[in-house]
């Protein structure tokens, strides 16, 4: 029987720091050893607070399905959390529950976004956002942006890309993959963006809480006349270590929109899991203490890993501001040994030297690589060794 696949499906690119944890995942199953700076998410178990709530659930017997846009209780702590940091005001009808972030994403753009519509995205950018846009039969818009100027986009350059079928900007600060948090300059330029041209902005915060050398963030919704405009999603699997539990949420103000991507939910996943909500209150409502603890150790951690980048000659980084990521600069390795682009550059440390990165151009940008420091200071040390042993190997 021949299958035959639709065209999206064929279009299609996988995502590049799930294959890349995979092939290590593989190697080290196999008796290699290997130093993983490929993972996007805490190396810390989750708080036990938030593990004795999702028990308590379960003693509970809440096996049952929710509300489709989730629990009024999780709904409730959410608008909590918002209010009690940021001071914005939602209700929990202007909240959608769904199972992670990257859900909550992909609600939207298939609520917003149809075909001939476009969304402008700056590079370097998280692998999902072009694919999931084109998914829902939408065109994204690169607007690509200089390292030197740390990776922030030119609110000018941006305005050039904006046409009548521009529906949305997407802004992600701090960013995965640099790190980079947007200056209170450019993101009052982007809002001044989005009245005049009556657009929507998508604003990815789920690494809010993990910014380092004093950094304070504020939501993009925060800006005067930007909360009706705003998308604002989050979750909890950053701040809280809570990756494998999937719970993320979109807040809007257009109960359009929270609508159409209540719906969407409904026919595709329903509701997140019950248990996980639980655990999400726990979260949001909770001591609030192992956010700093954890974010205090990442930060060491980025000092330590850009430290390492810093002593090879053939590397260079911007130091981030937040998130766990290092976007390593590898072009002065092209053209050794054969190596041309990214891709070559984290086969060749895998494969020769067994440290997983995510090559950069799925990201947007085949100079770099990025290195997660989501890791032990001696899972680092010896990491970084050994890309230094590789650099030195194809000088």
């Amino acid at each position: 029987m021949k299958t035959t696949l639709s065209e999206r499906a064929l279009q299609l690119q996988p995502s590049a720091t799930l294959a890349i944890t995979a092939k290590a995942k593989e190697l080290k199953s196999q008796g290699v050893d290997v130093i993983s700076f490929g993972a996007g998410e805490p190396d810390f178990p989750t708080p036990p607070h938030i593990r004795e709530a999702a028990k308590r659930s379960l003693d509970r017997g809440e096996t049952f399905y929710t509300p489709v846009s989730g629990t009024l209780e999780l709904r409730k702590a959410v608008a909590h959390r918002l209010a009690d940091d940021y001071g914005l005001e939602y209700s929990p009808a202007e909240i959608v529950i769904s199972c992670g972030a990257k859900h909550s994403l992909y609600n939207i753009f298939q609520a917003i976004v149809g075909p001939g519509d476009e969304v402008i995205i700056p590079a370097p950018y998280w692998v999902s956002y072009p694919e999931m846009v084109a998914l829902s039969g939408g065109t994204p818009v690169i607007v690509p942006t200089a390292e030197e100027n740390r990776f922030m986009p030119d609110p000018a350059r941006v305005e050039s890309l904006i046409t009548q079928a521009t529906k949305a900007i997407l802004i992600n600060s701090p960013s995965n993959p640099t790190g980079m948090m947007y200056p209170e300059d450019v993101v009052i330029q982007l809002g001044a963006l989005a009245e005049k041209h009556d657009l929507l902005v998508i604003s990815d915060e789920i690494y809010d809480k993990l910014l380092y050398d004093g950094r304070r963030f504020s939501p993009f919704a925060c800006l005067p006349g930007m909360t009706e405009r705003t998308l604002l999603v989050n979750g909890v699997s950053k701040t809280y270590a809570m990756t494998g539990l999937r719970i993320g949420y979109l807040a809007c103000k257009d109960t359009g929109v929270v609508k159409a991507a209540t719906n969407i939910q409904s026919q595709s996943t329903s509701n997140p899991c019950n248990t996980s909500q639980a655990a999400a209150v726990e979260a949001l409502t909770g001591p609030q203490d192992d956010v700093e603890r954890m974010r205090a150790i990442f930060e060491k951690r980025r000092d330590l890993m850009v430290s390492k980048i810093n002593e090879i000659n053939s590397l260079s980084v911007v130091k981030p501001d937040g998130a766990f990521y290092a976007f390593v600069n590898v072009s002065k390795l092209f053209g050794r040994n054969n190596i041309k682009d990214s891709t070559d550059v984290a086969k060749y440390l895998l494969e020769r030297h067994h440290v997983a990165c995510v090559p950069g151009g799925p990201f947007g940008s085949e100079d770099h690589v990025r290195l997660s420091f989501a890791t032990s200071d001696e899972e680092i040390l010896i990491g970084m060794e050994r890309i230094r042993t590789a650099c030195e190997e194809l000088a």
